[in-house]
């Protein structure tokens, strides 16, 4: 019960956050997140269902080190009313779009807990409009770094330090509305905090917060301990580092032993000149929301990470330290991670690992201004794709990232919000890669800048390399990225990463995103599947017959004599 009230507080958190957002981002998209933590330590106690996967480690990070600045007298005291802003990705972040708002929870006279939340801000100044520098050689070059600082005191917003964050970002006359959502969401997790407690009594909700940990612990080792001993290594590749244009390793080694993992980092990539570092909270975050795709019946607590040993990779572009950019850490290289770990557990736990997502949350920054409404946008583009094929049926198409619960605002908000139109938006077909079981396919769209002029920023991955397929499967397709200016089409050189491109009126971009890789020989997949694949037009007859060896006849039906011969041959 108690549990469940603790999950059912943070779900409204969520839930008032994003209905009192202005930020399309955050209001339809849902790149927000909400938890309680621990007054102690800042462990985590619970999260909000529909709350990004990557925040669960991340703030739990944050709000420690808040606590930790706190104790040896860096960060000033607390009050009751108090809300503190930071998104310096150095002290237990992410990128610098992503700001966390952490508020303690008075009672009694001494803090009970803390609550926090992310929310993903469209613009946090920096070298181009919405943050994702894809060529900034720097922190500095991708926006306004905050260290945990009171934004609200006993309840009251600071004029001079919301000043100091207005001077510093485009679109400041829009930033409030996020703000207020984001203060008012930890305002109500506080009321319905307070609620459980009067229900069940303080010390009845800390024994239960305590029994719930040993719980989460005792249950993710169980699973654990079924995997075989033993070391599962796998390799994930990063497109380049959108400065220079060479692929980086995410290279990793799992050992199983006992009732514990361990995860090694150790051979990746050095730290690398762009954007595309990942800080040590958002890489051992990445790992924690892997393992918890492979076991989502454990419950979210920090007991749920005990058994998962993280080595710190010291000295790779895993762990990065000030100055190195990180604009594409939590969006893009958290994904390699995950993908790096899925494809070392499938190793142990075929039956229950999937092929690899389209890991890319297709980052894509627009800013300019709208001639028609006598004002600066900056809108900002997610995008899902295909997930991985598994061993009981095909992948998910267009779906959600590999980090989050997070889904692409809806084509009538954004054209309603900011001055472009979709041209096509629809399934990439024949993007998912061929298995037994398939993967998902991707997303396809293309929009138009109706009017005024605009600077377009992309900072995506998987442009070089398709996710991966596993057991004999095929990758998924790889994204893909055309801007066309004047009628002449451009490709960035990195693929899937430029930053500025300049726009006008007619000009257009048109996006691929990646299909789930995927699971199992192809030549295996039931000729049926094939076929009904081929008549929703997802795969062309020849595609069938190249991908999975299965001949269609003029009526549409499956020549099973041809197959047979034509998947002997090729396999011969």
């Amino acid at each position: 019960m108690i549990q469940a009230a603790l999950q059912q507080a943070c779900d409204e958190m969520d839930l008032t956050f994003s209905r009192a957002a202005f930020s399309p981002v955050i209001a339809e998209a849902n790149d927000r997140s909400d938890g309680i933590y621990s007054a102690a330590d800042g462990s985590l106690i619970a999260q909000g269902a529909q709350g990004l996967p990557v925040f669960v480690g991340v703030m739990q990070h944050s709000t420690r080190t808040i606590i930790g600045m706190i104790a040896d007298g860096r960060c000033e005291r607390p009050d009751e009313g108090d809300i503190y802003i930071v998104n310096d990705p150095y002290l237990g972040g992410t990128h610098l779009m992503d700001v966390r708002f952490a508020m303690p929870v008075w009672r009694n006279g001494d803090v009970f807990c803390w609550l926090s939340n992310t929310g993903h801000w469209p613009d946090i100044g920096g070298a181009v409009p919405g943050g994702f520098s894809a060529s900034a050689t720097s922190v500095e070059q991708e926006g306004l770094r905050l260290p945990p600082v009171k934004l609200f005191k006993k309840g009251r917003l600071d004029p001079e330090i919301y000043a100091i964050i207005c001077s510093n970002i485009r679109i400041a006359d829009q930033r409030i509305g996020d703000i207020r959502a984001q203060a008012a969401a930890l305002h109500v997790g506080q009321e319905r905090l307070f609620a459980i407690l009067d229900r069940y009594g303080d010390e009845t909700v800390v024994e239960a917060i305590g029994e719930l940990r040993l719980r989460a612990s005792a249950q993710m080792r169980a699973h654990i301990a079924g995997i075989r001993d033993g070391v599962y290594c796998s390799r994930a590749f990063v497109d380049s580092d959108g400065v220079v244009d060479e692929p980086l390793t995410v290279e990793l080694a799992v050992e199983k032993a006992g009732d514990t993992l361990t995860f090694d980092f150790g051979g990746s990539s050095k730290p690398c000149a762009g954007p595309m570092n990942s800080v040590l909270a958002t890489t051992l975050s990445a790992v924690y929301l892997a393992m918890r795709h492979i076991f989502p019946d454990v419950p979210i607590s920090a007991g749920a990470f005990e058994p998962l040993i993280v080595r710190r990779p010291a000295g790779t572009f895993l762990d990065a330290h000030y100055p190195r950019p990180v604009s594409g850490c939590a969006a893009e290289v958290s994904q390699r991670i995950a993908e790096a770990v899925f494809a070392a557990m499938v190793q142990a736990l075929p039956d229950r690992v999937t092929a690899a997502p389209a890991g890319s949350s297709g980052n894509f920054a627009l800013g300019g201004h709208d001639p028609a409404r006598q004002r600066d946008f900056v809108m900002y583009q997610i995008s899902g794709g295909g997930y991985g094929g598994n061993a009981s049926h095909d992948g998910l198409s267009n779906g959600c990232s590999t980090i989050g619960i997070s889904k692409s605002p809806p084509v009538e908000i954004m054209e309603q919000h900011y001055p472009v139109l979709y041209r096509h938006y629809r399934l990439r077909e024949g993007s998912g890669g061929a298995g037994r079981h398939r993967g998902g396919f991707g997303l396809a769209y293309e929009l138009e800048l109706l009017r005024g002029e605009a600077r377009a920023s992309f900072v995506m991955d998987h442009g070089r390399f398709g996710p991966q397929g596993v057991l004999g499967g095929a990758d998924g397709a790889v994204n893909t990225v055309t801007v066309y200016r004047g009628g002449q089409p451009h490709v960035p050189a990195h693929l899937s990463k430029e930053q500025d491109i300049p726009l006008r009126a007619g000009d257009r971009v048109s996006v691929g995103t990646p299909g789930g890789g995927g699971y199992g020989d192809p030549f295996e997949r039931d000729p049926d599947l094939v076929t009904h694949d081929v008549r929703l037009g997802y795969y062309t007859v020849p595609e069938a017959a190249a991908k999975f060896g299965v001949v269609v006849d003029r009526s549409g039906q499956v020549d099973r004599r041809a197959t047979v011969a034509r998947r002997g041959q090729t396999q011969t």
